[in-house]
């Protein structure tokens, strides 16, 4: 992991946090995140990311997966950086 991008101290297996939800639409091109006070809209690579947050992969398998998904390479940072927001935004344990 790349601790000059990564939070010193952040989980590196990182989680919904309880009891937000992962909504996918039925075209499969966006998805929302469903909390107690409505529900945020995300874009398709948003949600594909914390589809993979269940606490059970590390960062770095997630930007693998990421990167195999969309056929990609170099998606380290932008991965990173959307991690951070959502730990900003209290998505993510």
């Amino acid at each position: 992991m790349d601790t000059t991008t990564a939070r010193a101290g952040a989980p590196t297996r990182p989680s919904l946090r309880a009891p937000l939800k992962l909504h996918w639409h039925a075209d499969m091109r966006s998805c929302e995140i469903v909390h107690p006070h409505g529900s945020v809209e995300l874009n398709r690579s948003a949600g594909e990311i914390l589809a993979r947050c269940d606490g059970t992969r590390e960062l770095d398998h997630i930007i693998g997966e990421i990167e195999a998904r969309f056929d990609m390479s170099g998606l380290a940072a932008d991965v990173y950086r959307f991690i951070e927001e959502a730990r900003r935004l209290g998505w993510l344990d």
